[in-house]
């Protein structure tokens, strides 16, 4: 028996980009209990901060509870924790983990599936357990219900229910939180679907879609960053012939953006925790099911060799302005996968960076917004994140990499000692040398 929506209390499991704003958006009306494997991540929460700055401080101390006790002597809250006892209070449990790939690009669902292994343990009758990560269609019911069942010895549909509610967080947005975009939403029987349907509605305010099953929401979210990948990869191509037409790739899409169903989609690079990594997840279910997809692979393939086209292009303008290459300094301004934004997961930036180091190259990477002791961690790379402002005339090469705003002030031009690309197209076309 489902218990009242009213009277729900939630745990999520996962306290990264997706579920910490999703966490404090169900906390405003519920009792919530967030769960991260991460004792650091827990301690900083606890105090109140959110290094990934999806979540404001103020807010976040909002709506924290301290204690257990404290939780459930409130009608409504927050509480963080470490520990697998607090969540078993809990008859509904998100789960909001990483779903990454290897080095071969294969799907890795082991965070999912330890995070199922964990509520089994807890899984009571009449309990609902809803997916938010990244999957290929299939991987609830067919990986993760087993899982559930076994261990917990209950019946899935019977004594307890699943559900798929794929995230939307775009990282670094404050414009499309959360709450304010659309939610797909679905369940394992009709009264089931209805029943997750109702509980995101009562905390998103954009609304709710209700899919007819599991395995539709679950492939409407993976072909969301599949499509964008492609549209993506497509205008880099263009990027790329453009270029050795000497056509300025951005006064193309200016013009052709006149026209009503143009699409604005921008060349650069594609990095982060879903475009780059998500239409492997259904490249991979394709291949099992018999079907080599070829324009999704297509499109990763041509988006991955970004990075070493921006380099040698680059290289390409300095032997023109007889600028020595071996040796020589180079500036890389941004770090990070996207702008204004401290996220360095799967940043296609590092690919840069390797391609120039090949050439014996002295490259400095400066970025504001990424943590640097993050990225020497996940990359082997030191980035200056603070202190004085580079010298840009100490460098041969500047490569504008990520538009953080903060860089749009920067006096970069090019000259004849200094090449200039601009990989995001944000200085004019005059004070550049070359831009996607």
């Amino acid at each position: 028996m489902l218990k009242p929506i009213e009277e729900s209390k939630i745990a999520i499991i996962g306290l990264g980009y997706v579920g910490l704003p999703l966490g404090v958006a169900f906390a405003e009306k519920y009792k919530t209990i967030g769960y991260d494997i991460s004792p650091q991540r827990v301690d900083e929460l606890q105090k109140g901060h959110d290094r990934t700055l999806e979540v404001e401080d103020e807010y976040l101390q909002s709506v924290l509870a301290k204690t257990s006790l404290e939780l459930e002597e409130m009608k409504k809250g927050l509480l963080v924790t470490d520990a697998i006892l607090p969540i078993s209070t809990a008859n509904i449990y998100i789960v909001t983990v990483p779903t990454p790939t290897d080095k071969h690009n294969r799907p890795i669902l082991r965070p999912m599936l330890k995070a199922s292994e964990m509520i089994a343990k807890v899984l009571k009758k009449g309990d609902v357990v809803i997916y938010e990560s990244t999957v290929y269609p299939g991987v609830t019911e067919d990986e993760c219900v087993p899982l559930l069942e076994k261990i917990s010895g209950l019946k899935f549909n019977e004594d307890f229910f699943a559900g798929y509610s794929p995230e939307r967080i775009n990282p670094g947005d404050k414009e499309h939180t959360v709450t304010k975009i659309l939610k797909v939403t679905s369940g394992s029987t009709p009264e089931v679907a209805e029943y997750v349907d109702q509980l995101y509605k009562s905390v998103i305010t954009a609304g709710t879609h209700k899919a007819s099953c599991i395995k539709v929401a679950e492939a409407a979210k993976v072909i969301e960053n599949s499509q964008r990948d492609i549209n993506i990869a497509f205008v880099n191509e263009l990027s790329k012939i453009f270029n050795l037409l000497d056509i300025d790739t951005q006064e193309v899409l200016e013009a052709a953006g006149t026209k009503w169903n143009f699409l604005p989609f921008r060349p650069g690079l594609v990095g982060g925790h879903c475009i780059s990594v998500d239409p492997f997840y259904l490249a991979q279910k394709a291949q099992d099911v018999g079907y080599h997809p070829e324009i999704i692979l297509a499109g990763r393939r041509l988006n991955d060799s970004m990075g070493k086209h921006v380099a040698t292009e680059t290289i390409k303008h300095m032997m023109r302005k007889d600028l020595k290459v071996i040796d020589s300094k180079v500036l890389i301004l941004g770090f990070t996968f996207k702008e204004d934004c401290p996220d360095v997961r799967n940043t296609r930036v590092i690919d840069i960076y390797n391609e120039l180091k090949s050439f014996d190259m002295h490259v400095c990477v400066y970025d504001p917004w990424a943590d640097s002791a993050e990225v020497m961690h996940e990359y082997g790379i030191e980035v200056i994140n603070g202190g004085a402002k580079p010298i840009l005339a100490d460098y041969s090469a500047i490569i504008l990499a990520v538009g953080h705003q903060e860089f749009k002030s920067w006096d970069i031009k090019k000259s004849d000692s200094q090449v200039v690309f601009d990989v995001k197209g944000v200085l004019g076309k005059e004070l550049v040398d070359s831009r996607l």
